[in-house]
C-alpha cells in the first residue's frame, strides 16, 4: 500500500541489486550492469583452474539476461514483488520482476 507504507502480499518494492549482481557475476563469470559508453574496468585476470573455466563455459550456453534487468542492475535497484504474507510469517519473500510484468509496472510508475 502506498499510503500506509506497509508490506503486504503482492506489493511492488525496490530492492538493492548488489547481492544479485555479485552472484550473477560470480556464477556466469561476466560483468553485468555496465552503462553504455563506459567500458568495464580492466580487472586483473584471476587465475582459475581448468575445471572452473569449463564450468563457466558450460553456463554461458544457456545464459541470457533481459535488457530491462540489465538496466536495473546498472542503476543499483531491482523491482520485486512480495509473494509471502510478511505480517503472518515475520519475513518477506518475493520474486524479481522480469518480462512483460516488469514492463507493465515500469509503465505504471511513469504515469
Amino acid at each position: 500500500l502506498v499510503r500506509t507504507k506497509t508490506l503486504v502480499k503482492g506489493a511492488i518494492i525496490l530492492v538493492d541489486a548488489h547481492p544479485f549482481k555479485s552472484w550473477y557475476e560470480s556464477h556466469y563469470g561476466v560483468k553485468v550492469g555496465v552503462k553504455k559508453g563506459q567500458t568495464a574496468a580492466a580487472e586483473e585476470d584471476k587465475k582459475v583452474s581448468n575445471h572452473v573455466e569449463r564450468k563457466l563455459a558450460s553456463r554461458q550456453k544457456g545464459r541470457s539476461l533481459e535488457e530491462g534487468i540489465d538496466h536495473q542492475m546498472a542503476s543499483g535497484r531491482l523491482f520485486a514483488k512480495v509473494t509471502s504474507r510478511p505480517g503472518q510469517s515475520g519475513r518477506c519473500d518475493g520474486a524479481i520482476l522480469e518480462g512483460p510484468e516488469l514492463a507493465f509496472y515500469l509503465k505504471q510508475l511513469k504515469k
